[in-house]
């Protein structure tokens, strides 16, 4: 007969730092795609200029997102900032998207073929009216399903932050864990949880890329 001491107060307690995970998750894809905009479009059509910021989102990109989060957290208490511990992992996680967010807009705009921009020139466009109207639609198409599984990464990626303290996921299963001792079935509810947020996000972007073809 399996007995269990999980209990309902215990998978609540997860799906709080399931709310946790979807808050993190969300600041971190709405700042980092923001950015990852401007600098992707800066990237694209300044390449020589910009390079210097390409290095450094290099530094971001390279460098283990685990030590980022400590060497932030370290230097807000350095700097005597009064954040909290989710600001700093949301502002780690928005520049780390942003770093990812760029590659993906700037191959986005490189995807689309010069002769297309040429047309919407010769139409009349202005720069600015044929980057957006034309460049930037058809780049989004492009860049869609790397948006998505950069998405998916960051999600999975906020288990990190329970290093400096955050109770996402996984830090409210290990905390159960260590309460009850049923590390297989624990973790076997927080991987089920982490697959329907997952599920959910796969499952709209199914949808808009739907959406899309039916407006071809």
């Amino acid at each position: 007969m399996f007995e269990t001491s999980f209990t309902a107060s215990d998978f609540q307690f997860m799906l709080a730092g399931a709310g946790v995970t979807l808050k993190l998750t969300l600041w971190a894809m709405l700042l980092g795609t923001v950015a990852g905009l401007v600098f992707g479009l800066l990237r694209a059509t300044l390449p020589h200029l910009s390079l210097p910021l390409g290095w450094l989102l290099d530094l971001f990109r390279s460098v283990p997102l685990l030590i980022q989060f400590v060497l932030f957290n370290s230097a807000k208490s350095i700097v005597n900032l009064d954040w909290s511990a989710f600001e700093v992992g949301a502002l780690v996680l928005a520049i780390y998207t942003a770093a990812y967010c760029t590659e993906i807009v700037r191959s986005g705009i490189l995807a689309v073929p010069p002769n297309v921009i040429h047309a919407a020139r010769s139409l009349g466009m202005s720069y600015i009216q044929a980057l957006t109207h034309v460049t930037l639609p058809m780049a989004a198409r492009v860049a869609f399903s790397g948006w998505i599984n950069l998405a998916l990464s960051v999600m999975k990626d906020t288990s990190l932050v329970m290093w400096i303290g955050i109770v996402e996921l996984l830090r409210a299963s290990q905390t159960i864990i260590t309460r009850i001792q049923e590390p297989l079935l624990v973790l076997c509810i927080a991987g089920t949880v982490y697959y329907v947020m997952s599920w959910g996000v796969a499952a709209l972007s199914a949808k808009v890329e739907r959406k899309w073809n039916e407006n071809d």
